[in-house]
């Protein structure tokens, strides 16, 4: 065994990591799907739903091909056909899927001579004035009216879906109890062409045993200073650098840009009672060591795809092959090297113990560190703190849970009852909130600054260290503190597209863009 090897066999002990090997909000975050931006996984949210009358039940959100602007036609970004999208539940702590959703899509394109797939004015629609040069003539319906439903003719580019859960050697397809068929809701054009809330609302299906389903291209809900975050952690602030001040710590407005700001993504939702996700079959309280579930969300292409010259339809054949994963956001962004993203991505959370000594030593710390000349403290390798991120450990599962092997799950106790809207902190179990990020992710919980406080030594399952400072460590972070749009209030929980023809990205030293609790976006006219 070489000395590498050994130190390394040494840190997984020391955690109590070292388990056979098994055969977020990331975006654009491996080689790989820089290079399969369709594929790319932009962000995971698991979390209790909190919407009045939700009653006990669960939210999954994952959001798929990043930075999408909603003016970008005249294609625009459906899902793909090709990928296999796959959300998953490990219920029995051992990092293996117990519970698997599958949503698959079948494009239609319904206007193939027009330039553009989406078209739409008025109730009418616009027809040949009397000038229209022949053949055309006179009176016949140009622009078809303007999309208010899924059968409108204007969608010209129409995406249907299916749902399919696996438990076990169970498979389930579920399909709405009206009939409906599912549609994923399109890309938001701009008012004169469609309704995009209604399209929104209508695309929503109830599925059986109190399951909801929604597909659709729905406001980018991340929010970060990217650009702050990758010039190599330069972030903005009139504190110091990456630390807030006490009233910037506890704005919900933005002292940076949003670099997110309107931009759109593809989003699959789906909201199931809690008792179907449990492997009692039960509700559970946040005190049995059965309540805390694991997730985490996949895509996979066929290992094989030739594309037929004479239509352009892909002759797949094979099994499919994971692109890409998430867990928990940032940990494959900000903790992984660079060259091990690929095969984290690819591989499977039960084989995580090979990438132990990226959290037992995170280099992201360490250039926090180096990069503050030491005023920001980190503490010692190997590191402990960071175990409810990769284990069923407290303070997320409940004492006496089995901790299992080492794996990036978003982990959730769907014990504990979800907070009220109006009481929840962005800062989730750091900021006294223990039904936010790391326990779950909701969409209002601040993953940037949750990551860099606990990366940096925030405390999580132990005491400060030695050279902990609450007034650097424990108020890092990169100033975005709430997104661009509102979130809805009940499911899908998302916010809705920006407007191709009206949406504004938001530049450094522009304020404005804040949830609707400051400043309005500047206008566009």
């Amino acid at each position: 065994m070489t000395k590498r090897s050994t130190c390394l066999a040494g840190v997984l002990v020391a955690l109590g990591l070292l388990t056979p090997q098994l055969n977020a909000s990331n975006h654009r975050e491996a080689p790989i799907t820089a290079l399969d931006h369709k594929a790319d996984i932009t962000d995971l949210w698991a979390f209790r739903s909190y919407s009045p009358g939700s009653g006990n039940k669960v939210t999954l959100i994952m959001g798929v091909d990043p930075l999408l602007d909603p003016a970008n036609g005249p294609t625009w970004f459906p899902f793909d056909d090709e990928i296999l999208y796959e959300l998953k539940i490990d219920n029995n702590n051992d990092a293996v899927a117990d519970i698997t959703i599958q949503f698959r899509f079948q494009t239609e394109q319904r206007l193939p001579g027009l330039f553009t797939v989406y078209a739409g004015v008025g109730d009418s629609g616009a027809t040949a004035p009397p000038n229209s040069p022949a053949p055309v003539a006179p009176g016949t319906l140009i622009i078809p009216p303007r999309i208010t439903s899924f059968n409108s003719p204007g969608l010209g580019q129409r995406q249907r879906y299916s749902v399919t859960a696996l438990a076990g050697s169970q498979t389930f397809n579920l399909t709405a109890v009206d009939g409906r068929p599912l549609y994923a809701v399109p890309t938001n054009v701009g008012p004169r062409t469609m309704d995009y809330v209604g399209l929104f609302n209508q695309g929503i299906y109830d599925l059986p045993a109190g399951i909801k389903v929604f597909a659709g291209t729905t406001d980018d809900s991340f929010w970060i200073d990217l650009g702050g975050t990758f010039d190599t952690a330069n972030l903005r602030s009139t504190v110091a650098p990456g630390v807030l001040s006490p009233g910037q710590d506890a704005a919900n407005e933005n002292v940076a840009a949003d670099t997110v700001s309107g931009f759109a993504v593809n989003t699959l939702a789906i909201e199931i009672p809690t008792n179907l996700l449990t492997r009692t079959r039960q509700f559970e309280p946040a005190t049995s060591p059965a309540a805390t579930i694991g997730v985490w969300g996949t895509t996979s292409r066929p290992r094989v795809s030739i594309r037929q010259t004479n239509n352009g339809v892909p002759d797949r054949s094979g099994l499919f092959r994971q692109v890409q994963r998430i867990g928990n956001p940032l940990i494959n962004e900000l903790i992984i090297g660079v060259g091990s993203k690929d095969r984290f991505s690819m591989d499977a959370p039960a084989n995580d113990g090979q990438f132990a000594s990226f959290f037992a030593d995170p280099s992201l710390a360490r250039v926090l560190n180096a990069g503050t000349a030491g005023v920001l403290a980190i503490p010692p390798p190997p590191r402990f703190d960071l175990r409810p991120l990769v284990q069923y450990v407290p303070p997320i599962a409940a004492p006496g849970t089995a901790p299992g092997p080492v794996a990036d799950l978003l982990r959730l106790n769907t014990g504990v009852p979800p907070t009220p809207i109006a009481s929840q902190s962005r800062l989730g179990v750091l900021g006294g909130d223990n039904a936010g990020f790391p326990n779950g992710r909701r969409l209002i919980d601040d993953a940037v600054d949750i990551a860099l406080r606990v990366v940096a030594g925030g405390v999580l399952v132990t005491p400060p260290f030695a050279g902990f400072n609450a007034a650097i460590n424990g108020r890092l972070g990169d100033g975005v503190n709430v997104n661009d749009v509102p979130y809805l209030t009940a499911f899908p929980y998302v916010g809705y597209s920006p407007s191709g023809r009206d949406r504004r990205h938001i530049d450094p030293g522009e304020t404005g863009c804040t949830a609707g609790a400051g400043l309005p976006c500047p206008p566009e006219n």
